[in-house]
């Protein structure tokens, strides 16, 4: 059965890329999950959203002569009770330990070459 554009199945991650997510849909077809269609507000790292063996749910939204198939897990889902509003994603938490562990890296390496240069030349006077 060929794909219409405008169904929603459910399908499962494959692989995360810089630029998407291959999505493994019913039947064996594999699909594209863009990153401008992952999530409604900005996706940096795709890594953040999904990973490998992810149960998503997309729509089809085009399928080209070739057979590439384009998918959106942001117009998959339809806005709940809130009228649209997202709730924070389940692992919030992990993403703002991740973020103060970056920024405590990067603290420290602008901390050791702030005293490398302190230090450094001109310290001593003299023949």
């Amino acid at each position: 059965m060929p794909l219409q554009v405008g169904s929603v199945l459910d399908g499962v991650v494959t692989a995360v890329t810089n630029f998407g997510a291959f999505v493994e849909l019913p039947g064996g077809v594999t699909g594209l999950v863009h990153i401008s269609e992952i999530a409604e507000s900005y996706v940096r790292d795709v890594r953040d959203f999904l990973k490998a063996n992810d149960r998503v749910r997309v729509k089809v939204i085009s399928v080209d002569p070739k057979g590439k198939i384009g998918l959106s897990i942001r117009q998959a889902v339809s806005p709940g009770p809130g009228g649209g509003r997202r709730r924070p994603s389940p692992n919030f938490e992990d993403r703002l330990a991740r973020f103060i562990k970056e920024s405590d890296e990067h603290q420290q390496v602008l901390r050791r070459n702030t005293d490398a240069k302190r230090g450094g030349r001109g310290t001593r006077r003299g023949p």
